[in-house]
């Protein structure tokens, strides 16, 4: 019997969402600019779609703009708020001279990390890492006070980490930037604040109210939804197109809507607005019973900042400490449990660099397992999967 604890690299679409998506197929097939009626259906469901998604965060609907996925969201971030320095605040705040300034850390999805060190390359901005704690993983409110300049527009921060689970203090931040103010940053710029929610919706509450964001990226995949994706943009923030076309979504993302797919979007939006308490109860769980049982089955084994209280409530990241073993070795063994040794995107035999960022050595990040249970996850399959990794080890070991 085959297992799934990689919840994290991606969800089965929700039976709901799938009945939702063939509904839209069926009656709303009309191009949603069309005036007729086929179209005013296609445009009434890609409307509903957005409520939905904007209730599921606390927005507005007018501020969720519909994208194909994380990646773009996070471009279209990036590239936007780049080109707004140098269009617009350069000028009017006297850097006309200055480079646009990111901030980052050092545990970033690379759908944020290979945009900017891009940008970095070329010379076309200033980029600062700041590294998270490596007893937390979480980062620190101050050093990333401490790393603003004059001409710093956007900080970019990840809310939940893919591979460690670890949830950062995205509204303490924002409260610092706002209660101490603009001067004491020695900045007369605004600065932007963006975060890629794609690990946190569906498992924690995501509101924007809280958070005081700018940006937010919304991934469906991640949550029971299908793959394409949404981008929060705060009313009043200046937003540019990356691409050119027919004007959809108020002329910042051109392109006819994927009706289907966003009434998709929209339904797995609405099941996080109603269930997201029952769904995180679950998770914590079934994630306590699996440490439990992987503690009784492996005695020197490592968890990752276990005992960090701000973490997703699904993630269990787990060294063996053995001799002649590897996270990918393990897996190859354990044929019938599916999971990963870190991001999904990476298929490689390295140590993940996310966990050697975050205070791991390179040999235990090596010998690392990323679990990560859903909401549907059983005891059964974790007694299973924990047992899938016990015979994997026995052979390893005899080998």
């Amino acid at each position: 019997m085959s297992i799934y604890l990689d919840y994290n690299a991606t969800t089965p679409v929700d039976l709901e969402v799938q009945d939702t998506i063939l509904t839209a197929m069926k009656n709303a097939w009309g191009n949603p600019s069309s005036t007729y009626e086929a179209g005013k259906e296609a445009q009434h469901v890609l409307e509903t779609a957005r409520k939905k998604v904007a209730e599921m965060i606390g927005s507005s609907p007018d501020e969720i703009i519909f994208t194909s996925g994380g990646t773009e969201s996070n471009n279209m971030v990036i590239f936007n708020v780049i080109r707004f320095f140098k269009e617009v605040q350069g000028s009017i705040f006297g850097l006309s001279e200055s480079l646009p300034h990111v901030i980052t850390t050092n545990v970033e999805h690379d759908s944020i990390k290979l945009p900017l060190e891009r940008l970095q390359e070329s010379r076309e901005i200033e980029l600062t890492y700041v590294p998270v704690s490596r007893d937390t993983g979480a980062i620190n409110i101050d050093a990333i006070l401490d790393a603003v300049k004059p001409n710093t527009c956007l900080i970019t921060i990840i809310l939940a980490n893919n591979e460690t689970g670890v949830i950062q203090p995205i509204d303490s931040l924002r409260y610092k930037l706002n209660s101490i103010g603009g001067n004491a940053f020695r900045t007369t710029s605004p600065i932007l604040l963006h975060t890629d929610a794609a690990q946190a919706i569906g498992k924690i509450k995501v509101d924007v109210r809280d958070l005081d964001v700018d940006f937010l990226t919304i991934v469906g995949h991640k949550f029971y939804g299908p793959r394409i994706g949404a981008l929060y943009c705060k009313r009043g923030t200046k937003l540019f197109p990356i691409f050119y076309g027919g004007g959809q979504e108020r002329n910042y993302r051109p392109g006819t809507e994927n009706t289907c797919m966003v009434a998709g979007l929209g339904k797995a939006s609405e099941l996080v607005s109603l269930n997201l308490t029952r769904y995180r109860s679950h998770m914590i769980a079934m994630s306590k019973y699996l440490e439990s049982c992987l503690e009784a089955a492996f005695p020197t084994i490592i968890f990752h900042f276990k005992d960090y209280s701000d973490k997703l409530p699904n993630t269990v990241s787990v060294g063996f400490d053995y001799e002649n073993v590897t996270g990918p070795t393990i897996l190859k063994e354990a044929k019938n449990l599916f999971a990963s040794t870190g991001a999904a995107c990476h298929s490689g035999t390295t140590a993940s660099p996310i966990l050697i960022a975050s205070g791991i050595s390179n040999d235990l990040a090596s010998k690392t397992l990323r679990l990560s249970v859903g909401r549907e996850t059983t005891k059964k399959e974790i007694e299973l999967a924990v047992s899938y990794l016990k015979t994997a080890l026995k052979i390893l070991d005899a080998n």
